[in-house]
């Protein structure tokens, strides 16, 4: 062990004594033993081998004999016995940029705190801002700063979307292997999450070595992570895949599969709560069933949404829950929700009524207002609003007042040309960094729908960004904000905005916030649209199309949709047109 290790160790234990509250002297002794051995010339270990440890400025005997055992054995005990009875989570959470011991140890201790995934969470639920010492802008960097630590672990994390294609692929390939009957997504990406660590796949099969092997050998396989475990009814393999992507397949008999799906699917904190709640009525339950008196009951048959993971219902069943759909498995009150009857019936694709937010070829798009309208025929729509750029965006090929008033000329043209489908002239109006709108007051009332957006000036502050944006809520013509915080995925985590005000502004206002389907955005994300459902503030899942093709992303802002416990009748373009147009006052 050189002395660049030696000073990481001694430097890390002093994080976690402070983590654990200890005697701040002692503390103060391993910061500086590790300060002084980082910083000698010559190496302790070939000291070492030549006979005793020298002196070494800053490190008192205690330590200098834990340096000792440490080039002996690679470690030391009082180190050991710590890093065992601290969460290993915590020592991650503490190597993200602004957690030091003291903030990890009232996150742990206050909110229970023990991963980077919760850290996650509690910002994202804006409990972390009621601690003392910490408030919305500290949460706002912690909450940034996890994201990017997540970001660049060891295995790239895909967006919903691309995880979605890879499961895909991997799922046809091994269609074609005759030892697997049948294959299912779980984990994260089954509970539709925006951003996937690894994909893990369930196969129905009777030949588990066989079926791994088909698995193991994927063209696309770049690696095999580790041999097959054998996990009694269960097997189990993993590989990196193309792109640096770890996927995990799990081979279950087709009568055990239920239980499985359930445990892989997660998450963790809804697994736990479940755990409890079974323990309460003298049930063990894992991935290998419902246990009770040493004896997995029989699930019986069942119906309902569950299809061939019918036991997978009956689990739920048995403790009382009636089923749960997989998006909202995240312990967020569906266990309470469950036991209560009142699990909401979540938003459908068949439930989209119209989309509220296309682009045509009069600013960015590439189709005609026409090929738009006759493509939203065939999904079924009654509506579309063409909102096309407003000046400000000039990359965008933004529509002067004028060109605007063409624009609304044409969408009238087509209406009269075309029946079965209702076109609403509409724009996309960039909000200026004053709050100002790009078009006069006269020329928004002459539109169908008015749609509002940051567009430019994202590095403002969090009050200025705020005012900008409640300025365009109170204006009597604006309907709708579009991506509300302005992220996207792999280019900018959005800007700092005061949603709990945006909120209310809308709220008192009567304006809709967006749900923005493109997979790069996603926003609002599942925690705001949750918060503008408690607070009444209705939702619209849009498309941003800009292609024909981009109106099938509508399924990724359901996805969203659902996950916030979303119903038919929090998003107003479920609405019938004769209702939408009610709203509009058109």
């Amino acid at each position: 062990m050189d002395n660049a290790g030696i000073a990481g160790i001694l430097g890390h234990m002093a994080k976690l004594l402070e983590f654990r509250g200890e005697n701040p002297y002692k503390i103060a002794a391993y910061e500086k033993a590790s300060r002084s051995v980082k910083a000698y010339e010559k190496e302790l270990s070939d000291i070492y081998r030549r006979g005793r440890l020298p002196a070494v400025p800053g490190v008192g005997k205690a330590i200098k004999d834990k340096i000792e055992e440490m080039l002996t054995t690679g470690t030391f005990e009082e180190y050991e016995q710590i890093l065992a009875e601290i969460p290993p989570g915590i020592h991650e959470i503490m190597n993200i940029s602004g957690v030091g011991p003291k903030t990890a140890r009232s996150l742990h201790e206050r909110l229970g705190v023990e991963s980077v995934e919760d850290l996650i969470r509690a910002a994202e639920e804006h409990r972390i801002r009621r601690l003392p010492r910490l408030g919305p802008k500290q949460e706002e960097r912690l909450l940034r700063a996890a994201k990017s630590r997540v970001e660049s672990s060891d295995f790239r994390r895909s967006s919903l979307t691309a995880a979605g294609i890879i499961a895909q692929q991997i799922i046809e390939e091994l269609d074609n292997s005759p030892s697997i009957q049948r294959i299912a997504i779980a984990g994260s990406l089954r509970r539709r999450k925006e951003t996937v660590g690894n994909i893990d796949l369930v196969a129905l099969s009777e030949e588990p070595e066989k079926a791994i092997d088909s698995f193991v050998h994927l063209q696309k396989a770049e690696r095999e992570l580790e041999g097959v475990d054998d996990l009694g009814e269960y097997s189990h393999a993993a590989i990196v895949y193309e792109g640096n992507i770890r996927v995990d397949l799990y081979v279950s008999p087709e009568a055990r599969c239920g239980p499985l799906m359930q445990y892989l699917t997660g998450s963790k904190e809804h697994n736990i709560r479940l755990q409890e709640l079974a323990r309460g009525r003298g049930y063990s339950v894992s991935e290998h069933g419902l246990i009770c008196a040493g004896r997995i009951p029989e699930n019986g048959t069942a119906g309902g949404g569950a299809g061939y993971l019918a036991k997978e219902n009956e689990l739920y069943r048995v403790l009382g829950l009636g089923w749960l759909p997989p998006e909202i498995r995240e312990d967020r009150g569906e266990i309470e929700a469950g036991l209560n009857g009142r699990v909401p019936r979540l938003i459908e694709r068949k439930d989209i009524r119209g989309d509220l937010h296309v682009h045509s070829r009069w600013s960015d798009g590439r189709n005609s207002i026409e090929e738009l309208a006759m493509h939203a025929m065939v999904l079924g729509y009654e509506y579309i609003a063409i909102t096309d750029h407003s000046p400000s965006t000039g990359i965008a090929n933004g529509l002067s007042e004028e060109r605007l008033l063409e624009h609304i000329r044409e969408i009238e043209d087509v209406n009269e040309r075309i029946d079965g489908i209702r076109l609403l002239s509409g724009t996309e109006c960039d909000i200026r960094s004053d709050g100002r709108l790009d078009y006069s007051s006269e020329l928004l009332e002459s539109l169908d729908i008015v749609v509002v957006a940051v567009h430019a000036g994202l590095e403002q502050d969090r009050e200025k960004m705020t005012q900008r944006i409640v300025a365009a809520l109170e204006n009597e013509h604006v309907d709708i904000l579009a991506h509300p915080t302005g992220r996207k995925f792999g280019k900018r985590t959005g800007y700092e905005v005061d949603m709990d005000k945006v909120m209310q502004t809308a709220f008192d206002n009567e304006k809709v916030l967006e749900i923005n389907s493109s997979p790069s955005r996603l926003d609002l994300n599942d925690m705001h649209a949750r918060m503008a459902k408690e607070m009444g503030v209705k939702v619209a899942i849009d498309t941003d199309t800009h292609s024909l093709a981009h109106f099938e992303n509508i399924r990724y802002g359901i996805d969203v949709a659902r996950r916030a416990w979303l119903e038919p009748q929090d998003v107003v373009n479920t609405l019938s047109l004769k209702d939408i147009c009610s709203i509009l006052r058109v």
